[in-house]
């Protein structure tokens, strides 16, 4: 009798312990009135163009900041020197042009004197060439032949000058074409600097700051990561029985630890494929259930932190 007390108090005490591990961790009202899901953001990561020293940083880690406000400033002597440099290239590619076109001006000149000489040399000799025919004896063969090597000579000297003014007007080309490339290079580097300190694009929280005043940061390695508050969204996941009632442009309610009471979010996104439900999220009343995922958008996402889990409240 005694041994049979003792094992009816043992089976007992199992189906006790058995009912509480249900109670505790079985189906919940609460797992099967919500939708489970978490926030998830889309980071920016900002850099510089150039690799050099970090000046300064205007920010924290955990600071949040508006659209515009400064985030960090590079070293700018190399640049500078660089900015000078193209500077001077620029100017004096100007001056080249100066002195260039007033080579061109006096060339144009010249070659306009040597044009009206050549035809005052072809119009005597012409005009000794006529004579000749009229009166042989009125003019020496001698005068025919110095009249038409000077207006050969001047023939020449025409070609010369306007041969002259072409190469001068090849040169101011070629001066005025250094001059925009090297304006080009100036426009790039000013640009360059100005990428040196850069500013917040859009309202955003710090998510890191990877260098701090002092340190060299190579090109393009992020120095500072955001958090904008419109790249965080709500991730959720609904039956498949429900999710033709979840339709972009609706609004959720949502709930999460330590938020504020009667949060709400856009829907912006419902994916196409379904899926189970991800284990790092699932209760027990609805693992293994089909599921389909859905984003949304909330309305004020500054205290909502990455990875963390909300609950959902479906839509009638």
């Amino acid at each position: 009798m005694i041994l049979a007390r003792r094992i009816i108090l043992v089976m007992v005490a199992l189906g006790a312990a058995g009912w509480l591990s249900w109670r505790a961790w079985g189906p919940q009202r609460a797992n099967e009135a919500v939708l489970l899901g978490y926030i998830e953001g889309e980071n920016l990561y900002l850099a510089a163009p150039v690799s050099g020293f970090v000046a300064k940083v205007s920010v924290a880690r955990g600071d949040h900041v508006a659209a515009g406000a400064p985030l960090f400033t590079m070293d700018e002597a190399s640049l500078r020197a660089q900015r000078d440099q193209a500077a001077a290239a620029e100017a004096q590619a100007k001056a080249q042009i100066a002195t260039a076109e007033a080579k061109l001006t006096q060339s144009r000149a010249t070659a306009a004197a040597a044009q009206a000489q050549s035809q005052n040399a072809a119009q005597d000799l012409e005009r000794y060439r006529s004579a000749m025919r009229a009166n042989a004896a009125s003019v020496s063969r001698q005068q025919v032949d110095s009249a038409a090597a000077a207006a050969a000579n001047a023939a020449g000297q025409a070609d010369a000058a306007r041969s002259d003014v072409t190469a001068q007007e090849t040169q101011i080309e070629a001066a005025k074409a250094a001059t925009q490339a090297q304006a080009a290079a100036l426009a790039d580097v000013a640009a360059r600097l100005g990428q040196l300190a850069p500013s917040a694009p859009t309202a955003a929280r710090v998510q890191d700051v990877f260098y701090q005043a002092g340190e060299w940061a190579a090109a393009n390695q992020a120095v500072i990561s955001l958090l904008p508050d419109d790249k965080v969204k709500l991730r959720f996941f609904v039956p498949e029985v429900d999710v033709a009632r979840y339709r972009p442009g609706e609004t959720v309610q949502f709930d999460c630890d330590g938020c504020a009471k009667g949060l709400t979010a856009r829907i912006n996104y419902v994916s196409s494929q379904p899926e189970y439900t991800p284990p790092i999220i699932y209760s027990r009343s609805t693992r293994d259930k089909l599921v389909f995922l859905v984003e949304a958008i909330p309305g004020d996402a500054t205290r909502l932190m990455p990875g963390l889990p909300v609950d959902v409240m479906p839509l009638p």
